[in-house]
């Protein structure tokens, strides 16, 4: 028998790290006054399941006086062969046919137990039929019938499920208690573990106790357990590599990522393991920035690319060369890095040349021709007119207008944009010419182009254009041309919009 089977809790008093739950559940059945459907929802391997027949012991046992067939009915439950307790496992049994077949069999009466308790694992596997067709019977069952639900994600639950139920959500397992609890294992079965050990263990079960359990039960065979034997099976936290990914990230060394996202994979460390170590580093930062009254445009940025790159892992054949991508877009110096400084863009060499090339524009009445002198030319600027006063001031504390610098700020203006649904679309965008102190903005999408066009969104993104180059500049949105054969798909076109509308409305909702 596995050590996890051997030392599952066979009392409320045995359940660690659910306290809040079995103290409910412990006075409910004490006072006598149980629901008939239970909703429990949380992680794999915290106790749900546990929890779940240690309240159908209480459940089929209430009234009855006989302690032999007290004990009988409770052994059974533990052994999980007693014809009063039905366990159904919903991923297997998701069909409106096999809830209609329960339903059927839910009029019977109990055959030894004072109750009929039916447990539904992984509940949020069922078809919406199915659920349809349990919501009566979870209004009004029969005196002798109790539901036990279990579920890892409660959001797929209808909430006329919910509502019908009390429902009780279970936590991670503290690693202190973990850890306590292996140390107890261990002691009854003379397992050598040192204590290091055991804490590596309760690490890497990410507060799951039987993943803890069954760890243990799988060294158990080694003469003497110590952290480098955890350490071989598990390939580590992960978080020993991520601490070396960000180095290589804020140093924008490209190649300093590839080699640690290597190490993590040589180290057999899963790689959704060491993106969520960075992401736990990255929300930390945030705060920190936050607290300190900082920007936190570069965290945001970061824990979107983290996110996107968790999503896509899922579907990829290789999720390495996600990963990889990932981190490197973080790096790069183009216009989906991270924002530039604004002091990269503001050097002396510039500023000489903005004045030759804004004097004629700005003062273009009073400008001398080409033929003067260059000292009648700063005679000219330092005429006491108020806009040429104002003028070399404004040209000093702005980079010069081109198309690289406004590739180079292109990001910061994303950022910056509001609403959400404004900044979503112009991530859409990219900065194609310059040209008659306008900016041309190319678009894959007829949507996002329409949203960033329109009134309000376009003088929200020539402000904050202006706002950095102190001038006004106007932005014309267009779409894509794709070697001028864009216009000979008119059918195609429409399908590929909706597709593009269906990825905004839930980027942003």
């Amino acid at each position: 028998m596995s050590l996890y089977n051997k030392y599952r809790p066979k009392v409320f008093t045995d359940v660690q790290g659910q306290e809040h739950v079995v103290a409910t559940l412990e006075k409910s059945a004490v006072s006598g006054k149980l629901a008939h459907a239970y909703l429990f929802a949380g992680s794999r391997g915290i106790g749900k399941t546990t929890i779940a027949r240690l309240l159908a012991k209480e459940l089929m046992t209430r009234g009855i006086e006989d302690q032999e067939l007290k004990k009988t009915i409770q052994k059974g439950v533990d052994e999980g062969n007693i014809v009063d307790l039905l366990e159904i496992d919903a991923a297997s049994n998701r069909g409106i046919d096999d809830i209609r077949e329960l339903i059927e069999k839910v009029q019977y009466s109990p055959v030894i137990a004072s109750a009929k308790v039916y447990i539904v694992d992984e509940v949020h596997m069922l078809t919406k039929e199915a659920f349809n067709a349990l919501l009566k019977t979870l209004e009004e069952p029969p005196e002798f019938v109790f539901f036990i639900l279990a579920t890892t994600e409660l959001n797929k639950i209808p909430t006329t499920i919910q509502s019908r139920c009390q429902c009780f959500p279970f936590r991670h397992i503290r690693e202190e208690d973990i850890i306590r609890r292996l140390q107890y294992i261990a002691d009854q079965e003379h397992i050598s573990i040192d204590r290091e050990a055991l804490r590596a263990i309760a690490a890497a079960s990410e507060g799951g106790m039987r993943d803890a359990i069954s760890l243990l039960d799988q060294m158990q065979s080694l003469e003497d357990i110590g952290i480098e034997d955890v350490k071989k099976r598990t390939g580590g936290t992960g978080a020993e590599y991520s601490a070396n990914a960000l180095e290589a990230i804020s140093a924008n060394d490209k190649n300093a990522i590839l080699q640690s996202i290597a190490k993590v994979e040589d180290a057999g460390v899963p790689l959704d393991v060491f993106l969520r170590h960075l992401l736990k580093s990255t929300r930390n930062a945030l705060h920190e920035s936050i607290s300190k009254n900082e920007t936190t445009a570069g965290n945001l940025r970061m824990l979107d690319v983290l996110l996107k790159a968790i999503r896509d892992m899922r579907t990829s054949p290789v999720p390495g060369l996600v990963v990889e991508a990932a981190l490197l877009t973080l790096c790069t110096d183009d216009g989906a890095s991270i924002p530039t400084p604004v002091a990269k863009m503001e050097t002396p060499k510039k500023v000489e040349p903005i004045i030759e090339k804004k004097a004629p524009v700005e003062e273009a009445p009073v400008i001398p021709e080409p033929t003067h002198s260059e000292e009648a030319q700063t005679e000219e600027l330092k005429q006491p007119e108020p806009e040429a006063s104002e003028v070399p001031s404004a040209i000093i504390n702005a980079p010069e207008v081109s198309i690289e610098s406004i590739r180079q700020s292109w990001t910061s203006v994303v950022n910056d944009a509001t609403p959400s649904s404004v900044k979503m679309s112009l991530k859409n965008g990219r900065v194609t010419e310059f040209e008659n102190n306008t900016i041309t903005i190319c678009f894959s999408s007829a949507f996002h182009r329409d949203k960033v066009r329109g009134v309000d969104a376009s003088r929200t993104v020539e402000g904050l254009f202006e706002k950095i180059f102190k001038k006004k500049i106007a932005i014309h949105c267009k779409l894509e041309e794709d070697a001028g054969t864009a216009a000979a798909m008119p059918v195609s076109e429409p399908k590929q919009e909706m597709v593009n509308m269906a990825d905004a409305a839930a980027e942003i909702f």
